[in-house]
Parts: structure tokens; sequence; C-alpha cells
């Protein structure tokens, strides 16, 4: 696979203070000064009920703000996660977001012999996440469900790859200096468009 050109950067935190915004911010900083083109959404600010009504069987149009996320994830080489874990898993607004975007007929197809097609191959992933709790404790006592969900459960599923992990623990009792050298780790990860 070539290196990413196009970069999209999902901000998944309900608020425009987090570290998570930090996050993104050095991140599309980084890629940015690579040369890649950058595109930023922040679900926060976007108009959309993020119940999916009546499942894949259901009628609901998308609303104009996620006609442009549909857009913006076709246009990008790669997608950077960005988010803070909550009860262990994506929080509500990222995983309404995650329902109503990454639909049949855009994101997968099914088959009528019971297999899909994956129609978001060609792209790759980093899944940027911070949690209070040591990132040693989520993943080997909880095992990281909402890594497994969102890796391997939706852009597995729909054909991107790899996905990369960049876990942050610990947040709440972190010092500047350490959250200074998060932010300077997320973006050079951006520079290196990884």
């Amino acid at each position: 696979m070539s290196e990413p050109r196009r970069i999209l950067v999902l901000d998944g935190h309900p608020s425009d203070r987090s570290l998570c915004r930090a996050l993104g911010e050095a991140y599309e900083r980084g890629a940015r000064s690579s040369g890649a083109e950058v595109r930023r959404t922040v679900v926060a600010h976007l108009v959309f009920d993020p119940v999916l009504r009546g499942g894949y069987g259901g009628e609901q149009p998308l609303e104009p703000d996620l006609v442009r996320a549909q857009e913006d994830i076709a246009w990008a080489d790669h997608l950077v996660f960005v988010h803070p874990v909550w009860w262990s898993d994506l929080p509500a607004l990222l995983k309404g977001f995650v329902d109503r975007v990454f639909l049949p007929g855009f994101a997968f197809k099914y088959r009528t012999s019971g297999l899909w097609d994956k129609l978001l191959r060609g792209k790759s992933a980093r899944i940027v996440h911070t949690q209070d709790a040591p990132s040693w404790y989520y993943r080997f006592f909880v095992g990281r469900p909402s890594v497994r969900a969102l890796r391997d459960g939706v852009l597995g599923f729909c054909g991107v790859a790899p996905v990369r992990l960049s876990a942050f623990g610990g947040v709440r009792r972190s010092s500047a200096a350490r959250r200074a050298a998060w932010l300077a780790r997320v973006e050079e990860l951006g520079r290196d468009r990884s």
C-alpha cells in the first residue's frame, strides 16, 4: 500500500476542550506538515440522529452532515479515529455515527450467498484512544472491547486494513509533561501518515 495522501481525522469526543480534540489537532498538524491533504470531522459538531431507527431494513435518509461524512470517508486513503474509552467502549455519539454512516451499499454489501463485499478496501486506519485506566489493564483484564468492535467489527468487516492502535492510558492522573509527550507522539504519527 502506498503512503496515504488523503487523511480524514474523525474526532469522537463530545467536548471541545478534551485531550482527544488536542490529539486530533496534533495528528492533523503532523500530517499537513508532511504534505498530506487532511480533512477533520468533529462528530459532536454534526447535526444527525444517532439512532439507526429500524436497523438496516428501515428507511432513514441521511442528514446532510452524514452525506458529507460518507463523501469524506470515500475520499480518504487513511482514517484516524480519535476517541475516549468510556465504560470500555466508544462514546454513544461516536457509536451512533458509525451505525448511521457505515451502511450497506456504502461500507459493505451483502451477497445472496451470505458473504459480503468489503467496499472500503484500499484504506488504512489508526485508532487513537484515551482512557483513565492504565492501557495494560484495559488490554489484559478487560480485553479492549472498543478496539475489537471498531477495528475488527466495523473497519475490518468493511475492508479497512491495516488498522493500527495508539492507546493513552491513565489520563486522569497524567502530568502536563506526559500529555505533552503524547501530543508530540501523535503529531509524529501524523507526519509519518500512519
